[in-house]
């Protein structure tokens, strides 16, 4: 009869009440995560950006919506607003953000057929040189179950250079010059350009710009045209990609779009010069004349025709 092993267990043990359990060591309160890994359409996103200390929600969002977006897909101001229920302003001013924190890149090109088009680069680890954007569906590597957030990676030396050496501001083209300038004239067109960032947040101007711009609006106001017209001619079928130079197109449509004079409303010649008043030594007559002259014309012509008198000046033979 065989002998039983005392060290074998006669059973195994049982698993603990509670033990693996989700809520087993779980604080009091914050989150408790239910994970379940994903095979399928999912897309890698870094704690860099999913806790940036700095990004607003919506631009956290619009970032992450960005990265699971095929290569191709349209990611303009437009499509995101119709795809989202915040309007385009809010739209436009979190992927300034992207763009400041260089989680994107958007840049001006021109296509073989001649058309301007904005190419967007989503970028998911800033300051990585040849960042694409992300394929939906595309697996990549790295441990998502990290929750601790990583700071992005620093720009080379060189790049950080170039981010502190700023480039000088251009200036900005000319406008139309009016044909008469008013105080009142240009005060009008200083408030009326003042008054564009409530029909579009995009073009707040600095007061140097308005007092560049205002003689261009003013030429536009001398022409018979209202306020509330130069108004909606300037901000009418704006671009919907952000304004970086907003002064810079205004000064463009005063020019290009500058409306001609009235038939009736021609250029007219200055005004002639108006000289002080003068009084004559001869017959204490007030004249003006832009010389210190002591005689009126009248009494010049008089002692001209006295003989040895020139001039209103007695001349002496020596």
């Amino acid at each position: 009869m065989d002998e039983q092993n005392p060290s074998a267990p006669p059973h195994a043990p049982t698993r603990t009440t509670g033990k693996n359990h989700l809520h087993r060591n779980a604080p009091a309160g914050g989150v408790i995560h239910d994970n379940s890994r994903h095979t399928t359409r999912f897309t890698v996103i870094g704690n860099h950006l999913a806790q940036h200390p700095q990004l607003s929600g919506l631009a956290i969002g619009l970032a992450v919506h960005i990265q699971s977006l095929p290569t191709g897909a349209r990611a303009d101001i437009k499509t995101l607003a119709d795809r989202f229920p915040e309007g385009p302003t809010r739209i436009a001013a979190a992927l300034r953000e992207l763009e400041t924190h260089g989680y994107l890149r958007r840049t001006r090109e021109r296509t073989d057929k001649g058309h301007i088009v904005t190419r967007t680069v989503s970028c998911n680890q800033p300051g990585r040189h040849g960042n694409a954007t992300q394929h939906r569906d595309a697996p990549e590597h790295g441990d998502a179950s990290d929750d601790a957030p990583h700071p992005p990676a620093k720009p080379p030396a060189r790049r950080a250079a170039e981010q502190r050496k700023k480039p000088p501001r251009r200036a900005l083209p000319a406008v139309p010059q009016p044909a008469y300038t008013s105080a009142a004239l240009l005060q009008t067109a200083i408030d009326l350009l003042a008054g564009l960032r409530r029909e579009d947040p995009r073009l707040l101007l600095s007061a140097t710009d308005a007092e560049h711009l205002a003689p261009g609006v003013a030429a536009w106001l001398e022409r018979d045209l209202t306020p509330t017209a130069v108004r909606h001619a300037l901000t009418t079928d704006l671009p919907p990609e952000p304004l970086h130079r907003p002064a810079a197109l205004l000064a463009h449509r005063l020019t290009a779009q500058l409306p001609p004079l009235p038939p009736y409303r021609t250029p007219e010649p200055p005004p002639p010069a108006r000289h002080p008043l003068r009084n004559c030594d001869g017959c204490d007559t007030a004249f003006r004349s832009p010389e210190p002259s002591t005689l009126c014309r009248n009494c010049t012509e008089r002692l001209a025709r006295v003989p040895g008198m020139a001039g209103g000046r007695l001349e002496v033979a020596r």
